[in-house]
């Protein structure tokens, strides 16, 4: 059984969850395996059409928190057995993990030390390169110190290097090379368990039965009854909030923020004397905090990809649906020379090539999976720009919390720990909590964590 469009909405359900990208469709995937009669909501007309279709996909584990590091180790375990974790078989119709590699550039100040304290605690592989070490595993690379980033029109820009950079490597690291085609994998073992999909359908109104939530009203006037719901709806996630009247008690706040992909033909370099130039192969994912930039491999190309630097204007959005979504001139200049300074022998095109999409940031960027102060509304949001690599935990830490929550367990005085089946880690679900304290330095932290 595929996740195709239902054809009359159902009156009721137990669970029904808004938003059918890659998160939401986790979360109704294991709402699903645990019995209850599931409804997915959105609309757009099919699965993984919004945030999802614009994610890089990157599978990474630098993140500057414990939880932050096990929940993506974790994962990724889940994306390496992707037909086991969706209870199907290996085959053509499956998104593929694509182990590369992924660099993280040591620049000064990074946190590095800390980010390999966490990495021996949760058993994640690395590797510590010099400058040297760097230069000879990635070809055509300048191991240069620019850093900090500056404008394309800042006339320090192409101010020659300090130093160099060494980097961390962690070799299990690397891709999912369909995004929108890993949300419908999804989609699709959760229709197995009985989810029903509705797609084209806006959530206008949600119901409540005294001081609990009791469904959603749809555009159309249908409702559709049900104890649960779960707000998975990405950049629109805090209207729908607003519209539930749900939120004052959130500590962390979200915005929908338009980003720009990238995609330039990867550089050519000459493999020896006899050899005609090729193109460069081997080049894992970087991360490139030094120059502001991160990039993955993709057919012969690269995506190329801004960690949002202070010094680059971020373009927040009063409604995700306003969405340009071609990339610019500007942003595609200055992130590809940015990459070129990198990558000498790269070629800036003239014109940008790429996508936009819409990010549902938090304020800290980290995601918020949790109950709120409306029984039976819990929310799975503040995900976009790096959560699709934790997809596969988000469903499961939603589906816990729904059945802890709803049989009186108090999350919120005693956080729910959740155990790794794959690798043993303990996550503290309450460091997503929507409640949890600003920690100090957040609002200086990157999309990177």
């Amino acid at each position: 059984m595929t996740a195709g469009e239902a054809d009359t909405p159902p009156s009721g359900a137990d669970a029904v969850v808004v938003g059918a990208g890659v998160i939401g469709a986790a979360v109704a995937l294991e709402l699903g395996r645990t019995g209850r009669r599931v409804v997915v909501v959105d609309k757009s007309g099919g699965v993984g059409h919004g945030s999802t279709s614009a994610s890089s996909a990157i599978i990474r584990f630098n993140y500057s928190t414990w939880d932050g590091v096990a929940t993506a180790w974790e994962s990724q375990h889940c994306w390496a057995r992707w037909a086991e974790h969706l209870g199907t078989v290996r085959g053509p119709g499956l998104a593929a993990f694509r182990r590369t590699g992924a660099v993280l550039l040591d620049v000064p100040d990074s946190g590095t030390s800390e980010v390999v304290a966490l990495f021996e605690r949760a058993g994640v592989p690395y590797e510590r390169w010099d400058a040297a070490t760097l230069r000879s595993r990635i070809p055509g690379i300048d191991a240069g110190r620019y850093g900090p980033p500056r404008s394309l029109l800042d006339d320090a820009f192409f101010s020659g290097p300090e130093g160099e950079l060494g980097a961390l490597f962690t070799p299990d690291a690397g891709f999912v090379d369909d995004a929108r085609l890993a949300a419908q994998n999804l989609a699709d073992a959760a229709a197995r368990t009985g989810v029903r999909f509705l797609f084209r359908r806006a959530v206008v109104g949600v119901l409540r039965g005294g001081d609990r939530v009791a469904g959603v009203r749809l555009a159309d006037g249908t409702a559709i009854t049900a104890p649960v719901v779960v707000n998975a709806a990405g950049p629109w996630s805090g209207g729908f909030n607003r519209t539930a009247g749900v939120g004052a008690e959130f500590t962390v706040g979200v915005r929908p923020l338009r980003q720009e992909i990238h995609q330039v033909a990867a550089p050519v370099h000459q493999a020896d004397a006899a050899a005609p130039d090729v193109r460069a192969a081997g080049i894992p994912i970087v991360a490139d905090v030094d120059l502001g930039t991160y990039l993955r491999p993709s057919s012969g190309h690269l995506l190329v990809g801004s960690m949002l630097p202070a010094c680059d204007p971020k373009e927040w959005l009063d409604d995700p649906d306003l969405c340009n979504p071609h990339p610019t001139p500007a942003r595609f200049d200055t992130q590809v020379t940015r990459v070129a300074r990198r990558f000498p022998l790269l070629r800036v095109p003239n014109r940008p090539t790429g996508i936009a999409g819409v990010y549902d940031a938090a304020d800290d960027w980290s995601p918020i999976y949790d109950r709120t102060d409306l029984a039976g509304f819990y929310v799975a949001m503040g995900t976009s720009g790096n959560q699709f690599k934790n997809a596969p935990l988000a469903g499961r830490f939603l589906a816990a919390l729904v059945d802890h929550v709803e049989a009186g367990h108090d999350h919120d005085r005693d956080p729910l720990r959740y155990t790794g089946e794959h690798t043993g880690v303990v996550i503290d679900v309450g460091a997503f909590s929507r409640k949890r304290p600003m920690a100090e330095g957040a609002a200086f932290r990157t999309v990177m964590g």
